[in-house]
């Protein structure tokens, strides 16, 4: 019996010992870098950038944002984004992290051509994606687009006034899908009415084409209604907790009493007293003046929609990542479209029809029921009456 114990503990010494020894061969073999990646900073991507910073024209081309925008980006998410160095491999640095991500939303490649162009490992480009866009949102957010206060609904309604003509005017809303590739194991989900997969953007602009509210995630298929009622800003729009200023007089109509503050949307969003829409199909008269005076106001949402996709060609085609990736590469977008208008002195020059109608970001058809109230039906018709009258302006089509 006690050979016995001897023979086994001596067959699980031997056992041990050739395992031990297969791992130090395995470690041996392994490289935490390979050789091609070691040469990234002499030979990749990274030694072009580093000239091109000496030409401001092309390296906003490249990076869609100027080299004093990205010295600025890079000290308010650097801290969020740098690794800690360890015995084995040193960190990619924090500006080399900004850069592969900007390229990935410039240009929507794959990961796998970002990681061959910057000469790093496809998933080390996967991370970096999934890290830093989550970090300039972080970073971003609170400054270029926080929660608007009371006063800040009022300045908006001041600017929609002045520069478009729309008073007690609060946003220009709309929605978008964003175009994905199909989930795995996500069934339908994500399947919307046109025939592709998406996750759905919806977003209120100001008067100068900054996104003030952005709501992303919703699943393509639920365009056919609820998307506004499910979403966070259309709860507290229904709630009135949005913080909308008090009723107001419109300007030199005071005998038709104080109006609410309103959004303006096309015929996908339902018609509720602080969100008005067109009167639907082909109109005349003074439907028709209320329609062409809201889709003057309206535009401006759609404008800001075709800057972004001009300015990160990531919305140009279907996105391979997963959608929780998606949603934050949108959010990234967004909040940096109003970094780069807030830090511009220039007006970025407006889209062109094909820049609008980008294959990545298509149109939502309908974002909830349109029951409108008898308050909300009073609402529209009080602007149509006041646009007809004293609100009229000579470019309007006649009554």
């Amino acid at each position: 019996m006690e050979d016995q114990d001897v023979v086994v503990c001596v067959g699980l010494l031997f056992l041990q010992q050739q395992l031990q020894s297969s791992r130090r061969r395995r470690r041996r073999r392994r490289m935490w870098v390979h050789d091609i990646l070691r040469a990234r900073v002499q030979y990749g991507e990274f030694r072009l950038v580093q000239e091109m910073r000496l030409d401001g024209t092309m390296f906003q081309a490249y990076f869609r944002l100027s080299v004093e925008q990205f010295d600025s980006l890079l000290s308010m998410v650097g801290p969020l984004i740098t690794m800690q160095r360890t015995n084995y491999r040193l960190p990619i640095p924090p500006d080399q992290r900004l850069y592969i991500c900007l390229r990935f939303l410039a240009t929507g490649d794959s990961y796998r051509t970002i990681a061959n162009s910057f000469r790093v490992g496809v998933r080390t480009v996967a991370n970096i994606v999934n890290q830093v866009t989550r970090a300039i949102w972080d970073a971003l957010v609170d400054k270029y687009m926080p929660t608007p206060t009371t006063e800040d609904w009022r300045s908006i309604a001041e600017g929609f006034r002045s520069r478009w003509d729309f008073p007690n005017c609060v946003g220009s809303i709309d929605g978008k899908h964003v175009v994905i590739k199909s989930p795995d194991n996500s069934g339908s989900l994500f399947y919307n009415h046109k025939g592709s997969y998406s996750v759905v953007l919806m977003a209120v602009v100001d008067y100068r084409y900054c996104f003030r509210v952005v709501d992303v995630g919703s699943y393509g298929r639920t365009s056919d209604g609820g998307v506004l009622a499910n979403s966070t800003f259309g709860k507290n729009l229904q709630m009135g907790k949005l913080g909308l200023p008090p009723d107001d007089l419109l300007p030199g109509a005071e005998h038709l009493g104080p109006q609410p503050f309103a959004f303006v949307g096309d015929e996908a969003f339902p018609l509720r007293r602080n969100l008005l829409r067109p009167f639907p199909g082909h109109q005349s008269g003074s439907h028709r003046v209320f329609n062409y005076r809201l889709s003057h106001a309206r535009l401006v949402v759609e404008n800001t929609f075709g800057i972004l996709t001009s300015q990160w060609r990531l919305y140009r085609g279907v996105i391979e990542i997963s959608p929780s990736n998606v949603d934050a590469c949108i959010k990234a977008t967004c909040v940096l479209h109003n970094f780069i208008r807030r830090t511009t002195s220039e007006d970025t020059a407006l889209p062109t029809a094909a820049e609008k109608d980008a294959p990545g970001l298509q149109r939502v058809s309908r974002v909830g029921s349109n029951n409108a109230t008898r308050e909300a039906i009073r609402v529209r018709e009080t602007f149509m009456s006041y646009f007809t009258n004293e609100g009229a302006v000579n470019f309007q089509p006649a009554v």
